[in-house]
């Protein structure tokens, strides 16, 4: 999710609400069970056609097939393919700097911003869109920095510690303390047999990874410099890290904390703002703030006991299985070319590192300074969302990468009231 970050301090939590029962698809006639109720108190109708709204926060779904946008007013959802607007919740008592989605489904995680004079971004409100109202909410001492929901948990993040509750009565099951965590660092697995969170460490430069099936906890020293950004493969068994430098993206084996491969954005420091992971683990992502959205080819592939045997098939999330805690062997596959290496990697070790770094397969240019977020899409797509309101559709030749070719283009969110 991309946010803005006031500043707060270290909270603990209250649990103010009843529970969370079954959940219905978003678009069904069908309503789940109630719970604690409160209402939003301005419905969209209401709300003045030419008033400004301005874009405070946008993020994706759990299969990255939709995102949402937290908005001044409100909040607004969108279709990715094609992209279009789905729904949206305007409300004269102000906006949303986070809006979690659970899927595709009517429960969302809402966490008001600063100027939302009803709702606090101290209190995380658990919302179902089918009832159009809150069915269960939790207040904190400090701002709520992120949210991230699975089918079974609901796990906060404040600055320096993160809370973990079941899903179905609201319990609190687990706390972990964290580092300065301003940008609400936090990742989770989406796999039902597998619960894997990452959040950043007690140190510097350190990713936690929970396997919280398995009783796990490995602490991975991913880069010298703090944590900006990380991601998870669906099942938690990858994960993909970059620090505030934004030169070097990390590849890591979550059971073991072994580092699988390292790729070069570039030579300049960099904001990374967004990281995704193909489903079939093929290709890595990641926008900057440099403006330029890269595509790096993977050599990384796991296989397990019951793993699929050709790991260039299109497989999707199947392409991992975690069987027991000894089932993964992470391996190198042998470099295909397809990140460009430089000519110069026969002076390893004389030169300096970059020259023998592993460079973008595939580049697309966008507006610099400009904050996005990425993902892949369908059929060697991928999509990019931007906080100007802006919406990406581009294509890569998996064979000979190079530029990639724009596909689809909206403005999902215009500010034309806004002095250019």
């Amino acid at each position: 999710m991309l946010a803005g970050s006031p500043s707060s301090h270290m909270s603990s939590s209250v649990l103010t609400s009843q529970g969370i029962f079954t959940t219905s698809r978003i678009g069904s006639s069908e309503s789940p069970n109630s719970g604690a109720s409160s209402s939003f108190t301005q419905p969209m109708e209401d709300m003045n056609e030419n008033e400004e709204t301005d874009l405070l926060s946008i993020s994706w779904n759990q299969d990255y097939g939709c995102f949402a946008a937290g908005t001044s007013h409100g909040f607004r959802i969108y279709n990715c393919e094609p992209c279009k607007e789905t729904f949206r919740r305007d409300l004269k008592s102000g906006g949303f700097k986070i809006v979690e989605m659970l899927f595709r489904c009517n429960i969302l995680a809402l966490v008001g911003a600063v100027a939302n004079s009803h709702y606090p971004p101290n209190k995380v409100l658990i919302w179902d869109d089918h009832q159009s109202r809150c069915i269960g909410e939790f207040t904190f001492r400090s701002d709520v920095r992120g949210v991230k929901l699975r089918r079974d948990r609901i796990v906060v993040v404040l600055e320096h510690k993160i809370y973990v509750y079941n899903f179905t009565d609201l319990k609190l099951l687990h706390q972990i303390e964290t580092l300065a965590n301003p940008r609400g660092l936090c990742c989770l697995s989406h796999y039902s047999n597998t619960f894997v969170l990452a959040c950043p460490g007690l140190h510097k430069g350190q990713v936690r990874v929970e396997h919280f099936g398995l009783n796990v906890t490995k602490l991975i020293n991913a880069h010298d410099s703090q944590i900006a950004c990380f991601t998870l493969t669906l099942d938690g068994l990858l994960l993909a890290t970059a620090s505030v430098k934004g030169t070097l993206i990390r590849i890591f084996n979550t059971m073991d904390g072994s580092r699988l491969q390292e790729v070069r954005r570039g030579v300049d420091r960099a904001e990374i703002n967004s990281i995704a992971l193909s489903p079939n683990v093929q290709w890595l992502a990641a926008s900057s703030d440099k403006g330029t959205v890269h595509v790096f080819s993977l050599r990384v592939r796991v296989f397990g006991e019951d793993s699929v045997t050709q790991p260039n098939a299109v497989q999707g999330p199947a392409l991992f299985h975690q069987n027991s805690s000894s089932s993964l062997d992470p391996l190198i596959s042998p470099n295909t070319g397809a990140n460009p290496n430089s000519s110069l990697s026969f002076m390893r070790g004389v030169l300096p590192k970059y020259f023998s770094s592993e460079w973008s397969f595939a580049q697309f240019h966008l507006p610099e300074y400009t904050p996005f977020i990425v993902a892949f899409g369908s059929q060697n797509s991928v999509i990019i969302v931007g906080m100007d309101g802006s919406f990406y559709k581009c294509s890569f030749d998996q064979v000979h990468g190079g530029e990639m070719v724009q596909q689809e283009y909206v403005r999902f969110l215009k500010f034309e009231n806004r002095p250019r």
